[in-house]
Parts: structure tokens; sequence; C-alpha cells
């Protein structure tokens, strides 16, 4: 008789990526289920990979990404946000935002801990706080405009309260937060030993710049930039999407 272990995430099941992709190739229909660039990278990007892989650069690398790649991070984020981030000690580059989610909630979330998310909620980020014996509390972003209810939020923090994790530009709704829901978070948190972690993965994926509508990172507020730990994407702003590492910017 085959052995089958017990699951400790039995209620994931097939996940909603995989279910839809399936039905995209089975009916001929454009796949809207993940983010698959239906172009390529930008023949420069492939030229340098080959390029530093072919001058020796395909070893071991240090765990937390090499030198000149985390400074270059830490330069990106002081030059956008006016936020600075040791490279040494505060930049972590992961294989993939997944993993530096994952990584986050690892790092904090103890059993019992509550985490509030905001539904609809990107699928990995339950079965994460769940494997670290944390338990999902859900905050609702509601049709039509998908905006934080910041008084349900509110009513949602306990003492047990350990993790926010927040999403912007909005995986699915597209949603884009605004400073006064920034500013909203902040004071929320505001003395409260509360970890935030912010999926930024789409921070470059904001159309509508000429109405005045900015990616609002949380590195551009100090309450929340102390206690936060930030999730950039390259595979995201450069297309190359699963090909590419993910910056991780860690709280102070």
């Amino acid at each position: 008789m085959a052995f089958f272990p017990a699951s400790r995430l039995p209620n994931v099941g097939t996940t909603i990526f995989t279910v839809m992709s399936r039905l995209a190739a089975e009916h001929g229909a454009i796949n809207l289920s993940q983010g698959f660039p239906d172009f390529s990278p930008a023949p420069l990007l492939l030229e340098r990979v080959g390029h530093h892989m072919a001058a020796g650069a395909n070893q071991y690398p240090p765990m937390a990404g090499v030198a000149p790649l985390r400074e270059a991070i830490a330069e990106k984020v002081q030059r956008l946000y006016l936020a600075g981030y040791d490279a040494e000690s505060e930049i972590t580059v992961t294989a993939g935002a997944t993993q530096a989610i994952f990584t986050a909630i690892a790092c904090c979330v103890r059993p019992g801990d509550e985490v509030i998310v905001f539904a609809p909620v990107y699928d990995s980020y339950v079965p994460g706080i769940e494997l670290n014996g944390g338990h999902p509390v859900y905050a609702h972003l509601r049709f039509p405009d998908f905006r934080p209810d910041w008084d349900e939020v509110r009513s949602l923090i306990t003492p047990r309260t350990r993790m926010i994790i927040i999403n912007s530009p909005h995986n699915p709704s597209g949603s884009v937060w605004t400073a006064g829901d920034m500013a909203m978070l902040e004071s929320l948190v505001r003395d409260t030993k509360i970890v935030v972690v912010s999926d930024e993965v789409y921070e470059h994926v904001v159309f509508d710049q000429a109405t005045g509508r900015r990616h609002e990172s949380v590195t551009r507020y100090p309450g929340l930039r102390e206690r936060s730990f930030v999730v950039s994407s390259f595979g995201k702003t450069t297309s190359p999407a699963g090909r590419l590492p993910t910056a991780w910017r860690r709280a102070r």
C-alpha cells in the first residue's frame, strides 16, 4: 500500500493559476491568469546575462546576493523614494518574490500569531502564514474600487496581531493605494509591535502618473519603513517573469 504523509496544507488543492492556465490552453484563450508577458525581455538584458555568465559569474553567490547588485538596489531606492538602506545589512536578493514573502513570514510569525491580509489575496500569502502556525485574518477590498476599509482593519487588530501584509499596486484588482491609505496604516501600527510586509512587485506598473497618481511605497513613510519588509521584483519590472531574482528590503 502506498504511503501518503498527511499534508500540512490539506485545504490548498490545485491553485487557481494552474486551473486557469489549463483552461486557456484547452480553449485557445488569452491567458490572463498569470503575468506571462507576450513579448521578449529587452535584448540588452539577455545579452548582459549571457555576458556575465560567460565571464564566470555563474558560481554560488553570497547568501544575501552579490554586493554590486545589492548596492545598485540601494541606490535605486534612494533615488526613487529618498529612503536610505544599507546594502550590506538591509537588502537581500531571493529566488523570486514568493520566496521573499515566505521568508519574511517565517522570520516573524509564530504559532498562534494573527496576520491580516486583504482579500482578494495572492494565494501564496495564506499557506505561508499557516505553515508557520499563524492564523490569517481577512480584511476586504470591495468592488468596484477595492479600497481598504480602515474601520474594518482597525477592528481586526488584536493583541495577537503580529503582521499585516499589503499589496499595492494590487494583484488581482489593479487598485493603487493612496498617500491617505498609507497614512492610515502608519497611524494604526504606531506604538504596536506589528510588522508590515509590503508586496510591491508591481511598483513600476502605474499608468496614470499624468493625474498625479504614483506608487506609494512604504519606504516613503518613516513610521512604516522602520517596521516593514519591502518586496520588489526584477521579473515584474523587466518582463522576464519567473527568470530573475527579487530584492528584499528589511525592516530596521
